[in-house]
């Protein structure tokens, strides 16, 4: 249908909110950081997005932020432990998979990991599965397994 036929309002779609996670939401210091930069490059992005009158701007930016404070405000910090024997939140873990590849993993709050650069999320299954496991300790790791070589 050509648009000539059809109407033209104002009105903006309103977009649906990001969804939020089910799981506390455990952050280290840094990915408290992260979360206070996202919400201030937002509130920045937003006043642009109304400076220049661009609607679908404004409720992408509008959205974001939304989602990023809920994350602030419920943002629990947690101090990384200085007991190494048992793998927690904020740990350091060296994980030797049974293919011989040697990987290291920081255990972090959901919206600062990122496995490609060694940070997972403690909700993930690998995480879960590491969990109070000690050095020695043997763990199911995606179609293998991976032994526990180092907690820092």
């Amino acid at each position: 249908m050509s648009r000539a036929f059809v109407k033209e309002t104002d009105a903006v779609e309103e977009l649906p909110d990001r969804l939020i996670s089910e799981h506390r939401n455990l952050v280290t210091p840094e990915g408290l950081a992260l979360i206070e930069a996202e919400v201030e490059r937002l509130q920045a992005e937003l006043a642009e997005a109304q400076t220049s009158d661009d609607r679908d701007a404004m409720q992408r930016a509008q959205r974001d932020l939304r989602y990023w404070k809920q994350r602030l405000a419920t943002a629990e910090v947690q101090s990384f432990l200085t007991d190494t024997s048992v793998v927690a939140f904020g740990s350091l873990v060296t994980l030797e998979r049974d293919d011989g590849r040697v990987q290291k993993y920081r255990i972090v709050g959901e919206d600062e990991s990122n496995p490609a650069k060694g940070k997972l999320s403690y909700a993930s299954p690998l995480a879960q599965a590491l969990m109070e496991k000690s050095v020695g300790d043997v763990v199911h790791a995606g179609t293998g397994e991976a032994e526990i070589v180092k907690i820092e």
